[in-house]
């Protein structure tokens, strides 16, 4: 089966030569979909859906792809080779982040609550809090392209592994070490942060889905390129 479509996850085949040279004065390097180079992955980009805790899709997410850096690739594949030993599979949820998703999060804390998510994502705190929490940050590791949230799946029947919560919930129970999950989760959770952390990853304690590479290649450096359908733009 080629793709699973619809508000929950998407898995698309891997598609080919479709990062291209930055253009203009000072471009170097290649934007990567992940998937190009690590086809293994499967996908669902959460902010271009509506399946997110803004409730629509997001500013800069114009394709259900995942782009990142050539070393966030490279330590994936490894993730990825790891994972599948201990009969896993890498599901991603995003990866670079374009600097104006993170400004239209910002945008949406600032509006009224209209409850369509609270629930689902953020059920103990209001928006404001999901900056002072830092579940949002005002400026994304992700925006550098080398950060990705990602969750495990079965290889042998597809399904998700159960881990506790879903992705961006917004709570203790997503922290790394949180108690009041089965010990299904628990042990769950404990294989991606090994996976990861072997690959050169690492965790962060609020959210069990989250991992940055730890020698990223643009540490002080913010990108704001749209994602588009068949074109990339990021160095390295």
């Amino acid at each position: 089966m080629g793709a699973w479509v619809g508000r929950g996850w998407m898995w698309l085949r891997a598609r080919r030569g479709c990062s291209t040279p930055i253009g203009g004065a000072g471009g170097c390097g290649t934007g990567i979909f992940i998937d190009d180079l690590v086809p293994q992955v499967r996908w669902d980009a959460k902010y271009a859906t509506w399946d997110n805790f803004t409730g629509k899709p997001v500013d800069g997410y114009l394709a259900n792809r995942i782009v990142g850096t050539r070393a966030l690739c490279a330590g994936l594949a490894q993730a990825a080779a790891r994972a599948a030993e201990l009969g896993f599979g890498l599901l991603l949820w995003d990866g670079y982040r374009p600097q104006r998703a993170v400004n239209c999060f910002m945008r949406w804390a600032s509006q009224p609550e209209d409850g369509l998510t609270k629930a689902r994502h953020y059920p103990g705190i209001d928006r404001q809090a999901m900056f002072d929490q830092g579940y949002v940050a005002a400026r994304s590791g992700h925006s550098r392209g080398s950060t990705v949230d990602l969750t495990l799946y079965h290889l042998d029947g597809g399904e998700l592994a159960e881990m506790g919560t879903g992705h961006d919930f917004m709570d203790p129970l997503s922290h790394h070490g949180a108690e009041a999950i089965t010990p299904i989760a628990t042990q769950n959770r404990k294989h991606l942060r090994s996976v990861m952390e072997d690959a050169g990853f690492d965790a962060y304690q609020c959210e069990w889905w989250h991992y940055t590479l730890r020698d990223e290649p643009h540490p002080e450096t913010y990108f704001d390129f749209p994602i588009l359908p068949t074109i990339a733009h990021l160095a390295a």
